[in-house]
């Protein structure tokens, strides 16, 4: 791979086109990873600016718009949103063609009023994707869903209750909405669940802290009801950790009693999956017998050190390699393909800990993912988004560089095929032009499977 040992961290966006230049770049230096890759990459780490022309009208409109269904996910926080926080911006967006024959590309959308890329709409009212002003793409926006036009009993939007992403092929359940790793001696550095709360109920916002399993039940009805096509696949149960109790629940029961009913009254109906802290294996064998079929004890860092400073809660409660051990012995339950931890790429190289070379931060990742996979592991990763309420992002508004975002997926891909791996059930399909995951390029990065619906199911 190229030596990055000189470059610097950060690489700032000007109007003078530098930033089309090393997309440019990095398109012809590493031309095995998907050109769509590298424009979603960037807009991940990064951000997007939206003129008015392309916001949603909310829960009225025919656009679905961003449900904020766990953290921000921007780079500012709602009162330095401008109209993007009065008229919501849309939950995903689709790219298309432009330049750079983009095949289909579906991105989650990261707000930055301060990005060099742009979604606005031409003279004929089309809506294209601008960077440094030049359009690169068209843009299509996700269809309100006939499920969200409806409301629970009590007047709760199905996008309070259960949002969907991914161009709707996941129901994202975020059941408990705070964090109790709370405060800087135990919040992991980069994550602003805790602050995303504070901030939507300031504003005002339906913003449910423990979502009731009723309510749950009766949104995935309404949705199981009005969506005739079956595009939502899959089910993600999350929320913050769990030290004590919740309810008198500790935390393997506090989501396992969702699943349990969930399975209980849609037997089949979608892929369970749990994100959760790794947890002994009783506990995790608890997930199982209430019908979760997919188990996500995210690792977040792998570097021991980073890991310690930025998961500080994480070390003192469970510890790194307590929470690896857990990891691996949840592979004996579930099954190792099913067992898909996820990490946050790209704080690695974060200020003032992270390693300050892309090599240097590609080496230790690269170890984390040969750990897992060489045990038949395959875990996944999210683009970081520095969030400017974060210590990590309040240092690092830029994020990791772009050139290590593009050798993670070239780093990724090689480590699959050489433990001979496939792409990780509950996705959707992969390859590019056909992948749904919208918050990292890895799906889209990976080769496209003869039968994807196979594919995309638990074994």
């Amino acid at each position: 791979m190229p030596s990055s040992t000189d470059r610097s961290r950060t690489e700032p966006s000007r109007p003078d086109g530098n930033r089309t230049r090393l997309v440019e770049r990095l398109m012809e230096q590493f031309p095995h990873v998907p050109r769509e890759a590298v424009i979603k990459e960037d807009l991940l780490r990064g951000g997007v600016a939206f003129d008015e022309s392309a916001l949603s009208d909310n829960e009225g409109g025919d656009v679905k718009p961003k449900s904020y269904f766990i953290f921000s996910f921007d780079h500012g926080t709602l009162p330095e949103l401008g109209a993007a926080a009065l008229r919501r911006p849309p939950e995903e967006i689709v790219l298309t063609g432009g330049p750079y024959d983009l095949r289909r590309t579906v991105v989650s959308v990261r707000v930055n009023p301060a990005s060099p890329y742009r979604v606005a709409a031409d003279d004929d009212g089309v809506l294209g994707l601008y960077l440094d002003g030049r359009r690169i793409s068209d843009v299509g926006l996700p269809p309100m869903p006939d499920y969200y036009r409806h409301t629970l009993e009590n007047g709760k939007s199905v996008m309070e209750v259960a949002p969907t992403i991914q161009w709707g092929y996941l129901v994202y359940l975020t059941v408990f909405r705070v964090c109790q790793y709370f405060g800087a001696k135990e919040e992991c550095q980069y994550c602003d669940i805790n602050h995303n709360w504070r901030q939507h109920k300031a504003a005002g916002r339906p913003y449910t802290g423990v979502k009731p399993v009723e309510e749950v039940l009766e949104a995935l009805a309404i949705i199981d009801k009005y969506d005739t096509a079956k595009a939502s696949t899959a089910y993600t149960l999350t929320g913050g950790a769990i030290t004590s109790h919740i309810g008198g629940r500790d935390e393997a029961d506090f989501y396992g009693q969702y699943a349990k009913a969930i399975e209980e009254r849609f037997p089949g109906r979608w892929i369970g999956k749990v994100v959760a802290q790794a947890l002994p294996k009783a506990d995790v064998q608890r997930f199982h017998d209430y019908g979760v079929q997919i188990y996500h004890p995210n690792y977040e860092v792998w570097d021991r050190r980073l890991f310690e400073l930025y998961c500080p809660g994480k070390e003192r409660y469970v510890g790194r390699d307590e929470w690896h051990r857990r990891i691996l012995d949840s592979a004996e339950v579930f099954g190792a393909r099913n067992v898909i931890p996820n990490f946050v790429a790209g704080v690695e190289m974060a200020e003032p800990f992270g390693f300050t070379t892309v090599d240097e931060a590609i080496a230790s990742t690269t170890e984390g993912l040969r750990f897992f996979m060489s045990h038949g592991i395959t875990p996944r990763f999210t683009t970081w988004c520095p969030e400017p309420t974060t210590p990590l992002g309040k240092t690092n508004p830029d994020g990791a560089p772009l050139e290590y975002h593009i050798r993670l997926l070239e780093a990724y891909r090689a480590t699959m095929e050489e433990y001979g791996l496939s792409s990780p059930p509950g996705y959707g399909p992969p390859g590019p032009g056909r992948a749904v995951f919208s918050v990292s390029s890895f799906m889209d990065s990976l080769p496209a499977r003869p039968d994807d619906a196979a594919a995309t199911r638990p074994d």
